[in-house]
This record gives C-alpha cells, sequence and structure tokens, in this order.
C-alpha cells in the first residue's frame, strides 16, 4: 500500500536519579519484525504492506528484573505480530498480548525474577488506520490540527477515583498514590487489554511516552513541542525538559508524523475522532456524582509502584477489545455513589497491599 509516509524518531535516557534503564521500546516492520533504528536519526519512510508497530514498554521488579519483563514483552509482541492467519487485525494484537504476558509470567517464576512486569503501549499503524492497545498507565496521544489528545486512558488508582469523582485531575498529577496501576503484563495469567481502532489523517502526530516522562512535563507543554518540532527535534526537547526538572525516572519518547496522499485531510474529523476513540479505548467511565463528602485518595506510599492482577478489580470497568471496540460500553450512568466508593476503597486496599513498584 503505498501513499502514507512515516516520519519517525525514538530516544530512551535512564534520567538523573535511576542507574539503570528499565525502559524498552520498538519502532520494527510488523511482517518481518526487524526493528527500524530511529534513534539515531530521525527516518522518512513509506509505510510498509502490513504495516509498522510501535511499542513501548515500561519495567518494573529490582534487580534487573524489570529490564528483562519489558524487553521479554516486546520481543513477544514482535514475535506473535509476524503471523498473520487471517484473523483480524485487533483480535491478533489482543492474542500477541496475551502471549506475550504468558511468556513474562513464566519467566517470572525464577527467584531472582518473581515479582517482574511491565506496562505497554502499543500501536500498531496499516494503511490508513492505527490500533492502540494498552496495558498500564504509559500514554499515547495524538496531535491533530494543532490539538494534542490523550489517546489511552491511563488504568491506574487515581484515574479511577477521577472517573467516580473523587478526585480531580489536578489533585491526581499530585497524589501521593498516583504511581498505583491496575494491571501489568507479567503479574496474573489473565491480563485485559484496551484495544481501539483510530482513523489517521494527513498531518497527524502520535506519541508514545513513559509516565516518566508525563510526570515531569504537561500535556501543554508537550503540545507545544509537538507543534512546533521535528518528530526527532520534540523527543530531545521533551526529554531534556524532564531531566532539567530532576530526572526522577526513565524517559522514554516514541514520535511519529504522517503524510501523503492516501490519507485524508483532518478538517471536520477532530471532534468525530476524538468521540469514536474514547467511546471505546481504556475501562469505561462510570457516570456518577460524587458523594457529598468523597474522600481525596487512598492512603498509600508516596514512592513505589504498587500493581495487582485485574482479578481484584471489578468487573464493571474491564476494558473493552477486539469486536467489542466497534461499539460504545455499556451505560453505566445507573450505578449510585455509593458503589463507585465502596469499589475505589476495596480496590486502592488490596492493591496497596501487593506488589510494589
Amino acid at each position: 500500500m503505498g501513499g502514507v509516509i512515516v516520519i519517525v524518531a525514538a530516544k530512551t535516557d535512564v534520567g538523573r536519579v535511576r542507574t539503570s534503564n528499565e525502559d524498552a521500546f520498538a519502532v520494527s516492520d510488523v511482517a518481518s519484525g526487524n526493528p527500524v533504528d530511529a534513534t539515531s536519526q530521525e527516518l522518512r519512510l513509506p509505510l510498509p504492506d502490513r504495516g509498522l508497530l510501535f511499542a513501548l514498554s515500561d519495567g518494573m521488579g529490582g534487580h534487573q528484573a524489570g529490564e528483562v519483563a519489558s524487553a521479554m514483552v516486546l520481543e513477544s509482541l514482535r514475535s506473535a505480530l509476524r503471523e498473520d492467519d487471517g484473523t483480524p487485525t485487533a483480535s491478533r494484537i489482543e492474542v500477541a498480548i496475551q502471549r506475550a504476558n504468558a511468556d513474562v509470567v513464566e519467566a517470572a517464576k525464577t527467584a531472582d525474577k518473581k515479582g517482574m512486569g511491565a506496562t505497554l503501549t502499543a500501536l500498531l499503524v496499516q494503511d490508513a488506520g492505527a490500533y492502540l492497545a494498552q496495558v498500564g498507565d504509559s500514554r499515547a496521544y495524538l496531535l491533530r490540527d494543532g490539538r494534542l489528545r490523550q489517546l489511552s486512558r491511563d488504568q491506574s488508582l487515581v484515574q479511577l477515583l477521577v472517573d467516580g469523582g473523587l478526585m480531580t485531575q489536578e489533585e491526581a498529577k499530585s497524589a501521593p498514590q498516583k504511581n498505583v496501576i491496575l494491571q501489568a503484563m507479567g503479574l496474573a495469567t489473565d491480563v485485559r487489554a484496551a484495544v481501539a481502532r483510530l482513523q489517521l489523517r494527513r498531518g497527524d502526530t502520535l506519541l508514545l511516552c513513559c509516565d516518566g516522562l508525563t510526570n515531569a512535563v504537561s500535556d501543554d507543554e508537550l503540545q507545544s513541542l509537538l507543534v512546533s518540532s521535528t518528530p526527532g527535534d520534540a523527543c530531545t526537547k521533551a526529554i531534556a525538559l524532564a531531566n532539567e526538572r530532576g530526572g526522577e525516572d526513565n524517559l522514554t519518547a516514541i514520535v511519529a508524523r504522517f503524510e501523503g496522499s492516501a490519507l485524508m485531510p483532518p478538517e471536520g474529523r477532530i471532534t468525530a475522532t476524538f468521540d469514536e476513540l474514547t467511546a471505546f479505548v481504556g475501562a469505561p467511565k462510570p457516570k456518577t456524582p460524587a458523594p457529598p463528602t468523597a474522600p481525596k485518595a487512598v492512603d498509600g506510599p508516596k514512592e513505589p509502584r504498587a500493581v495487582n492482577a485485574p482479578k481484584a478489580a471489578p468487573e464493571t470497568p474491564r476494558s473493552p477489545g477486539g469486536a467489542a471496540a466497534e461499539r460504545p460500553p455499556p451505560n453505566y450512568a445507573g450505578y449510585a455513589a455509593l458503589v463507585v466508593v465502596a469499589v475505589v476503597i476495596a480496590v486502592a486496599v488490596a492493591f496497596l497491599a501487593k506488589h510494589s513498584r
């Protein structure tokens, strides 16, 4: 398929505090699984027939186990996606994620790897569409016509609190438990990935980045960098800015811009595309009012990231995938505020008592 041009760059940095880099990322040809080196310089290339995979994984576990987990997730994902049995792309992505999760679960059975895990945020770009898949809280953003929108929804405790009306987005940014995530690759045999499809438009820019970057650089700043810079410069400047502010975590960014005659112009499609995407990406948002005296947040450790399997989470926020990604999620408007409070407290207690990052 001709007519789609990709301008891509990717960079990672250990930061100013950590001694090792547990982030892993991949830009690769889907058909061959071969990596595309976008780290040494910004690349401009035609989109291959079976597309390109952009993926980021943020490892956890200590003793270099986090590095092992994140690298294993991406290698397994690339390997699985090379196989094309004719099933729909969204289904193949889900199967590939389950396989990668199983690989990490098996590897974590050894004593020195026990408790290791990793997030995963991936974009598989084929023809004029991009399939987004997420486990954890690494993020995907879209810049279109100068506007930046977060495509992914953090699978985190504070996002659950925000969705339940118990915390504002501003409070979430500084909450002590902002690093608590609800699931990760390798921590349970059942992982539930959020999978959705986005129709690309000419001039779209996609950004994948880890929480180390988004904790230090605001969305407004990211938007300004993406609008005013090439993909390569945007990666470099965003990481430099995060390091100037302490570099407390590993920092990774992948930026891809899409051009070409095969893509439709963005005019008149911004709101519709965003609405369609957010209708089924990530956990459905319960539309319930906050109780009169909503708690600020559940007490938790400031530094570690607590993680647990999604089995402890309620069934209602289950992320749709596959065929479900083609229709809006069920209406949760009838949920009572009391249920939201009970769910939040139960989830918080369960997850904060488990693994820490």
